[in-house]
């Protein structure tokens, strides 16, 4: 079913697992990602950065997206990340994507919350769910520096909740956009004291650099949403180095792309079943 990321997570919250967060970065990669989750009974979350839904077309990722929801028999939600443009938001909601998220973590903390609470009221009013995210994720993100980390407080955790009803929120720990040369070190006791402090399903950004050696702890505290971006976008790259480079300039096109969907079904396969506590293949 093509569904919001809501029930998805109030499943994996009741079970004890994660849900695998992947970001697409163009629209090929799509279908591997979710024959990957189809193979392992597993929800998937298909999320884009604001500038891949508008260079890909909203209208045409919810399609995909709720096409093969349908014929692969596995729940699927596609989700905006990062989005900080209220415009996106409104956009994506009305092309049909079933999750968004608003990014105010740049902002005062007054008008984070207000805008979360504007962005809440109107996803809800059309059964979309919203993440908004406390503390900032450093690093790098579309090849752009933002911004350098700021770690989420407990206490600023309990307040913003208490104020705006979103569905998941984001949490900053220690991870990092864009990381896949060397392992981040996360605070997993200050995420802890965060599970302790709230009653919402905890998503983990910039996750290509955390060592998953740390993600049963990581489950065991409450993130139920694990974002993996990076990783893919390099799979698919080295790959699409290799195979073009290899072949005739006019040999068929898919000869050289089913290829790196191929690492990116890989890569997924291999998260989902880290994140569902099973042991990779």
């Amino acid at each position: 079913m093509y569904i919001p990321i809501t029930p998805m997570l109030a499943e994996a919250q009741r079970v004890g697992y994660t849900v695998g967060a992947f970001n697409a970065h163009n629209l090929e990669m799509v279908p591997a990602m979710i024959r990957a989750a189809r193979d392992l009974g597993s929800p998937i979350i298909i999320q884009t950065s604001p500038g891949t839904a508008r260079y890909v077309g909203m209208k045409n990722l919810v399609a995909v997206c709720r096409a093969m929801a349908e014929d692969e028999i596995v729940d699927v939600a596609l989700h905006l990340d990062h989005a900080t443009d209220l415009t996106d938001i409104r956009n994506a909601i009305a092309a049909g994507y079933s999750s968004v998220m608003f990014d105010g973590s740049q902002l005062p903390f007054t008008e984070n919350v207000a805008k979360s609470r504007r962005v809440v009221a109107f996803a809800h009013e059309h059964g979309v769910s919203v993440e908004a995210e406390i503390g900032t994720i450093g690093g790098t993100e579309e090849g752009i520096r933002n911004r350098e980390g700021k770690y989420t407080q407990p206490e600023e955790a309990q307040q913003f909740l208490a104020e705006v009803d979103c569905d998941a929120l984001a949490v900053s720990i220690g991870t990092n956009h864009g990381q896949f040369k060397s392992k981040t070190r996360i605070d997993l006791d200050l995420l802890g004291r965060i599970n302790n402090a709230v009653d919402v399903p905890l998503v983990v950004h910039g996750g290509t650099g955390v060592d998953e050696a740390d993600y049963p702890e990581l489950t065991a505290k409450g993130i139920r949403k694990f974002n993996v971006g990076t990783e893919l976008l390099v799979g698919w790259t080295r790959k699409a180095q290799e195979t073009f480079g290899a072949t005739k300039v006019n040999s068929s096109l898919r000869n050289n792309i089913v290829p790196c969907n191929d690492v990116v079904g890989e890569i997924v396969a291999h998260k989902i079943a880290l994140f569902m506590g099973r042991r990779p293949e």
